[in-house]
């Protein structure tokens, strides 16, 4: 569904795929890059303990807050900032899930999550892309499979591409 900025909203299905892949218990900190208007956050909300959520776009994270606010959701912090910086302050995660393509996962939020942990993040040029399931061991970041095919927007920042204009 798209939403405003050229973004759309992830298709349901696919948001529960993402998250499934996560094998969240309820005990996680997880990292979401994207929220757009806090649909799959709030999901990430009933089965996490803490989220952090970062949006490119300040009018897209204010509508979030007040979305999820007006749900009563009050374990999310939507940051308004470059998703592929990750949000250090508040990392360590044990699960990382982002909501927008690139070729590889940027490397300010491989750091950021702990050993143990998984990544789900669209990989390819926007558009046409394999959604990878990533588990982080001793050796560093691990592929594990593909979850599903998919077309995403593309993920902007600095370990992005270049951020469109406004």
């Amino acid at each position: 569904m798209p939403i405003p900025r050229h973004q759309v909203t992830t298709q349901p299905s696919l948001c529960a795929t993402m998250i499934a892949a996560l094998r969240l218990d309820g005990t996680q900190q997880v990292l979401e890059v994207g929220t757009g208007y806090g649909y799959q956050t709030a999901l990430l909300a009933r089965l996490a303990a803490r989220v952090v959520s970062i949006e490119i776009w300040p009018d897209l994270a204010g509508r979030a807050r007040r979305n999820l606010a007006a749900l009563g959701i009050g374990n999310v912090i939507v940051l308004a900032g470059d998703g592929t910086e990750g949000a250090p302050e508040h990392a360590p995660f044990d699960a990382v899930v982002v909501c927008a393509a690139f070729p590889r996962v940027p490397p300010p939020l491989a750091a950021q999550f702990r050993t143990g942990g998984r990544l789900v993040q669209p990989v390819g040029p926007g558009g046409a892309e394999y959604v990878v399931l990533y588990e982080k061991d001793a050796g560093g970041l691990r592929r594990v499979r593909a979850v599903a095919g998919a077309s995403f927007v593309r993920l902007h920042g600095g370990h992005g591409f270049p951020r469109p204009a406004a």
